[in-house]
């Protein structure tokens, strides 16, 4: 396929009079339309991976006018993108560690998330960084050295941020004396306090964020579907011309069910999943060059009336750093930071992780938290490139990208925050195999639902009047969809039920559900309740009161009877059981033994073998 004059590809793209918000729908019927696309045509980029960096991929490839698959095995951001502390930062700790590039780096994305890129989804959260109190006057000059240590530290931040660019998106740090920090934070302990530094870092819904780049990575024509798994590698001779992907959707023994996607490039941005691609290739004798380690982070969920204060907290840990993040009407604690050998797709939070941050947080509260506090936990993994450290605090956030074999690209590493750069890298060098391909756009393009929010927010009152709906929900629906909450509002319009709260979780609206299934791609209950949103956690009851609304609202959209609704229920009720069950075990080894007990809705059992790990079909030649 020859580049055009424009420098891009004549790759498939939406029809011109078509909408890009209607274009960036994954409905049912779109799943249909691309599931056919991938089993007919061939792309000039295949991307393995829905998490936020093989969205970030598609998305990056698909706006140069390249003819862009994704594929997903589950959710969109159902592994580690949907399991962070929700935060959009630059990394306070890689100071200390002098990797000034990655802050750089890391601060430059967020202020485009935050201003230009995903103002409806990034949004600045105030965060204490407390400072120990001393034993009397002796130690006043440690007070002194501590307070110094930490101002240079977060001015520096913020200069990296850029003192004088508009785009930084987030305010200046200030300094703030012990009565002054215990006025915007009365939770803390006075006499464990001798002041405090306020900065600022972005929060996102992480989910969210990789739910809006896989849509407008459709938007701009790419087809992108979830619940296909890559299952081996297609090959002429020694180059990668495609992939063989299991549709877990399809009905057993469907002839249909399995499928080649043929692709000039294949770019796999599995994370923890990385070494199951790099075994693909054992059977040519081949060696990625790069391993990447697991490392546990487990965050706890409490309700905002468990801890008074207006900001979030950083606190220094033996072994990382914890976070106390506002989210809505809760509190984020975490997070752990430990090797992990175990399941990959379930990773399960012990008593042991519990405790371990209760006793973190506890050493500055005044009322001490108790497992009694506890709305929800969840566990989620980051992927590390593995080097010579011991700990997995010690590796490093960097990423890499590699081509074990012509064809084939790999990405790893990396942080959240960063998955634009990831994905511009990755792409930068399946452009170079394509030839002609123009540079990355994604810097200058704003997600869906980006344009047009700042004048929304400002006009929500009379958005609010004009559809019948107190200003709250209005303001609810935009800091979740931006300008996109006119479909919702739509949604209501037509069917004034949907307005209605969703049982057991009144944060949320019945239209939610709907909109979920509609045109986020949701298949399944569970990517409802733990995704699209985030009630899994939220709620003490993990989700079970909202399980039957959400699945007769979700079954009207996807043709569910009342036999398919009530087995998605009665799954979901298994799974929280087991994710409960686990957190009640000693270590690592027994809770995952615990999580485990319930099968993937996606059927991931039928295809494991009897270490638990995915079974891996040899790639075969062409």
């Amino acid at each position: 396929m020859p580049p055009d004059r424009r420098g891009g590809y004549r790759g498939r793209v939406r029809d011109p009079n078509v909408s890009r918000i209607v274009a960036g729908q994954l409905s049912p019927a779109r799943r249909v339309t691309d599931l056919r696309q991938l089993r007919a045509e061939r792309f000039d980029v295949l991307v393995i991976g829905g998490g936020v960096t093989g969205a970030g991929a598609a998305l990056d490839a698909a706006s140069r006018g390249l003819k862009v698959a994704l594929v997903e095995a589950r959710d969109y951001a159902a592994g580690t993108s949907s399991r962070s502390s929700k935060l959009i930062h630059g990394g306070l700790r890689y100071l200390e560690q002098l990797e000034f590039h990655l802050v750089h780096e890391a601060l430059t994305e967020r202020g485009l998330l935050a201003t230009r890129l995903a103002p409806h989804l990034v949004r600045p959260v105030p965060i204490l960084i407390p400072l120990p109190a001393g034993r009397g006057a002796r130690d006043v000059p440690a007070r002194t050295f501590r307070r110094s240590y930490y101002g240079l530290g977060v001015a520096a931040y913020d200069a990296f941020a850029g003192i004088f660019g508009g785009g930084r998106g987030m305010p200046m740090h200030r300094h703030l004396t012990r009565e002054g920090a215990r006025r915007i934070f009365p939770s803390l302990r006075a006499d464990a306090l001798a002041g405090a530094i306020r900065y600022y870092d972005g929060q996102v819904d992480d989910a969210r964020l990789v739910v809006t780049l896989a849509r407008t990575a459709a938007s701009l024509g790419a087809t992108v579907v979830s619940s296909t798994r890559a299952v081996g590698l297609i090959r002429q001779a020694r180059e990668v011309t495609g992939v063989r992907v299991r549709d877990l959707e399809a009905p057993p023994g469907s002839p249909d069910a399995e499928f080649e996607v043929h692709a000039r490039t294949v770019i796999a941005a599995t994370g923890v999943w990385s070494d199951d691609m790099s075994r693909m290739l054992n059977d040519v004798g081949l060696r990625p060059g790069f391993r990447v380690r697991a490392s546990k982070g487990v965050h706890l969920v409490v309700p905002r009336s468990a801890i008074t204060g207006e900001t979030g907290l950083i606190l220094r840990t033996a072994t990382s750093v914890l976070f106390v993040i506002p989210w809505g009407g809760h509190w984020i604690i975490g997070t752990t930071d430990t090797d992990w050998r175990l399941d990959r797709s379930h990773p399960a939070a012990s008593a042991r992780d519990i405790a371990y941050l209760l006793d973190q947080v506890n050493t500055v509260l005044e009322r001490p938290l108790t497992t009694a506090d506890i709305e929800g936990v969840y566990a989620g993994l980051r992927p590390l490139l593995s080097g010579e450290a011991d700990s997995t605090s010690k590796l490093s956030r960097e990423h890499a990208v590699i081509e074990p074999m012509l064809g084939l690209l790999l990405v790893a590493g990396g942080k959240y925050t960063t998955y634009r750069v990831m994905a511009s890298d990755v792409v930068d060098r399946a452009a170079r195999r394509l030839g002609g391909v123009r540079p990355s756009r994604t810097a200058d393009l704003p997600l869906l639902g980006a344009d047009g929010y700042a004048a929304m927010w400002r006009d929500r009152a009379d958005l609010a009047r004009r559809h019948g709906v107190p200003v709250g929900v209005v303001e609810h629906l935009l800091e979740r969809y931006g300008t996109l909450t006119l479909d919702l509002l739509a949604l209501v319009d037509a069917d004034p039920l949907l307005a209605s709260p969703l049982a057991g979780a009144p944060e949320y609206l019945a239209a939610e559900v709907t909109y979920a299934a509609r045109a986020e791609g949701a298949l399944h209950l569970e990517d409802v309740l733990t995704r699209r949103t985030r009630i899994s956690f939220e709620t003490t009851h993990r989700g079970l009161d909202s399980a039957e609304h959400a699945a007769e609202l979700m079954g009207a959209v996807l043709g569910w009877d009342a036999a398919t609704q009530a087995r998605e229920v009665e799954h979901y009720r298994a799974r929280v059981e087991a994710e409960r069950q686990s957190q009640l075990m000693p270590d690592d080894a027994t809770a995952d033994a615990a999580r485990l007990g319930t099968p993937d809705v996606r059927g991931f059992a039928a295809d494991r073998g009897a270490d638990g790990d995915p079974v891996e079909l040899p790639s075969s030649p062409r």
